[in-house]
């Protein structure tokens, strides 16, 4: 066969079937698989490495609705604006080949076969090979916990499934039952085939709390041995990264001390506490925070449920992870599920005030931890980020329909979600970066930059040292004052919960403060700032409500 020949697999019963590794569903989830070469393309990378991790300031899209057109290579004129506001990875939403055109991408049914509506194997390619050139990585999410129900042939071709785990999004994927071990080599297979053959820099695996796997060796610590093996053989940094709500160490530990060997892992308390600060939220899941004590602990602890109770889950939750690496853990004020999981998809800008989201920003990306934005969050995009789908079954679409109304019986309303099956949820989930131009979001934009701008350059911001930390929680006054080091360099970074002006105490015994960045300053659209440009070590002084600010000590 050669490449562009379209092909089906014909099964001892006669039933025809597309290849369950196709590289690439021309016409669709039902259609023929077609031949794709993997020494066709002219990557112009090869002197590209990677970027070591506390480098990262990550950037989250979802390819069909990030621009008009909905494609990979239209993202590519995107690339700069994106280096211009700072960012240094983006993160694509799964590509893998989904039913329809629309689809957030964790419906995907051929895990190596790029979506045909965005552009195919080279159209993604391009955009990867384009991201290179300009010193961005790539991280790609990937989904192993489960495959959609539309398209998925696996079942035709081995016990790709088990019934003795139920995920929520239906069949457990068999990594630990009879036959599983081809099952296994499959998806690791996967995982290989995206850093080898697409230069993928990173992997966001999704869900891992949704991989059931009791054998000897889990999954997971195969697969990052295996990818950090062949990362090794390439010469390149490549990161395998975790989204968990387990808040479970032996993800990142190292498996001499009985961890998965993976590179990091989302922190969704960190989002919680903060997103409860800011809204007032109390229902689901964010009954269980509550204080900036919380949000304290977030920063320089990792988990805030490290064993403790939780009201939501009625039972204790996760481990401690003091001591881990800050560059272990991403964290977020937004991302595509804590909006997208929202009933009505409202995006933090709809729900806070303009100084809220400042110093949300500020929270993100002053902290050691790895940041990731969701796309249009720079400059305070208002349009929701709705769940949508496009199947082809009409029973499947009321079934997820039912689904969707199911999932929000926790949270007080008693309103139906929109209809993810609606070309309507699409179209009004597609931000406008036109918007940064102008207003209000000109200045957020100019602010995002700024931090991130601080972020690379002051040293005592850049280097995520666990042992260069030191936080405190003002409870009263909902106050945060977090100092970081890194070797004469010297920071401390407020930040006020509080609806109003509070007077805070700067730490030290010795030597001035000079002010870097103040959100409530009247360049930031703000009241206009009362903290002093300089301010004596161990001086008081006052701070605006519902504002952040970055002093650096003088060292002469």
């Amino acid at each position: 066969m050669r490449d562009g020949d379209r092909y089906l697999y014909l099964l001892d019963n006669g039933t025809e079937r597309p290849d369950p590794a196709s590289r690439f569903q021309p016409d669709g989830v039902h259609g023929p698989s077609q031949v794709v070469d993997p020494q066709s393309f002219p990557w112009t990378d090869g002197v590209w490495k990677g970027r070591p991790p506390h480098e990262y300031v990550v950037y989250e899209l979802h390819v069909g609705t990030c621009t008009e057109e909905g494609t990979f290579e239209a993202l590519i004129p995107m690339l700069d604006y994106l280096l211009e506001l700072g960012i240094t990875a983006i993160e694509l939403m799964p590509v893998a080949q989904f039913p329809g055109g629309r689809n957030w991408g964790y419906d995907g049914v051929f895990p190596f076969a790029p979506q045909n509506s965005y552009g195919g194997p080279d159209g993604l390619k391009k955009l990867i090979d384009a991201c290179h050139c300009r010193g961005l990585a790539v991280v790609l999410d990937v989904v192993y916990n489960h495959l959609g129900p539309e398209g998925n042939y696996l079942h035709s071709f081995g016990p790709y499934f088990s019934d003795r785990y139920r995920t929520s999004w239906g069949e457990a994927v068999n990594f630990d039952g009879p036959y599983s071990d081809e099952v296994r080599r499959y998806f690791i297979d996967n995982a290989l085939y995206w850093i080898c053959e697409y230069h993928v820099d990173a992997l966001r695996l999704d869900a891992v709390h949704g991989i059931f796997d009791f054998s000897a060796r889990h999954l997971l610590a195969e697969l990052a041995a295996e990818v950090h093996r062949e990362a090794g053989s390439l010469g390149r940094e490549i990161l395998v990264i975790a989204e968990s709500d387990l808040n479970d160490v032996r993800l990142i530990d190292p498996p001499d001390k009985g961890g998965y060997g993976l590179d990091g892992q989302w922190n969704d308390d960190f989002h919680h506490i903060l997103h409860t600060l800011l809204t007032g939220e109390k229902d689901g899941y964010y009954q269980d925070f509550a204080g900036v004590g919380q949000l304290a602990a977030s920063i320089s602890e990792r988990f805030i449920y490290s064993g403790q109770y939780s009201r939501y889950r009625h039972r204790s939750h996760g481990n401690s992870a003091t001591g881990r690496s800050a560059r272990q853990f991403v964290v977020f004020a937004q991302n595509h599920d804590q909006v997208g999981n929202r009933m009505f998809g409202e995006r933090l800008t709809t729900l806070v005030s303009f100084e809220s989201l400042k110093l949300a920003a500020g929270a993100v990306l002053l902290s050691p931890y790895l940041p990731l934005l969701f796309m249009g969050e720079e400059y305070g995009e208002e349009s929701p980020f709705l769940y949508f789908i496009s199947h082809s079954d009409p029973g499947l679409v009321e079934a997820v329909r039912e689904g969707r109304k199911e999932e929000f019986r926790s949270f007080s309303s008693g309103e139906d979600p929109p209809d993810p099956g609606s070309i309507d949820a699409y179209l009004r989930s597609k931000p406008d970066p036109g918007k940064r131009f102008s207003g209000k979001h000109s200045v957020l934009f100019q602010f995002y930059k700024t931090l991130i701008a601080l972020r690379k350059n002051i040293p005592a911001l850049c280097v995520p040292d666990t042992n260069a930390l030191r936080v405190a929680a003002l409870e009263e006054q909902k106050l945060v004052l977090m100092e970081r080091w890194q070797g004469d360099s010297l920071v401390v970074c407020l930040f006020n919960f509080n609806e109003q002006d509070v007077t805070v105490r700067l730490p030290g015994d010795g030597g001035c403060w000079c002010k870097l960045l103040d959100s409530s300053d009247t360049d930031w659209d703000g009241a206009g700032a009362v903290l002093p440009d300089r301010v004596a070590a161990a001086a008081s002084a006052v701070m605006r409500g519902r504002s952040c600010a970055v002093y650096l000590m003088e060292t002469n």
